[in-house]
Formats: C-alpha cells, structure tokens, sequence
C-alpha cells in the first residue's frame, strides 16, 4: 500500500512539473507573438486607435470651425450687399 501511495505522489510531482513547465512555455510563445506583432506593425507604419481618434476628433473640430466661418462670411457678404457701400466693394477685384 505504501508503495502505490509513493507512485500516486510520483505521477501528481510530475503533473505538476507538466503544467508548469506547460504554463511558462504558454507564456513565453504569447510575449513572442506580441512582441512581432508590435514589430510588424510598427513596421507597417500603423496607427494605434488613440491616436486615429485624437486625430479624427481634430478634423472634425477643424471642419466645425470652417463652417462656422462660411457661415460668418456668408453673413458678411450679405450685410454688404444691403448697403451701397459694400455692393460697390463686392464689385470691385483685388
């Protein structure tokens, strides 16, 4: 009986071994394959999300403030035109 006892604690050390040398082999192929992801995409010349989304929130506020300037303009002009003055400058080129 005691003998089966060791042979049982034999097979649950090396198990044991098993799954952890499983584990730190699983590990270390994901570090792997990140670490050539980052190269290719670094290599791609890829954009991280954060950096798209600041970007695009950029234009966006860029094509805001050009549309709040036409419109400016666009009353500008039409202010202009109501007076005699400012029909004349219209008329006029630079």
């Amino acid at each position: 009986m005691q003998s089966q006892n060791r042979i049982f604690d034999d097979i649950a050390r090396v198990a044991g071994g098993a799954l952890g040398a499983l584990t730190s082999l699983k590990d270390e192929i994901e570090a792997m394959i990140r670490d050539r992801m980052e190269r290719f995409m670094a290599d791609g010349n890829f954009v991280r999300r954060e950096e798209f989304d600041v970007v695009r929130a950029m234009a966006a506020e860029a094509r805001a403030e050009q549309e709040r300037l036409a419109a400016r303009v666009a009353a500008l002009e039409a202010a202009l035109q109501k007076s005699p003055e400012g029909e004349a400058a219209l008329t006029q080129k630079p």
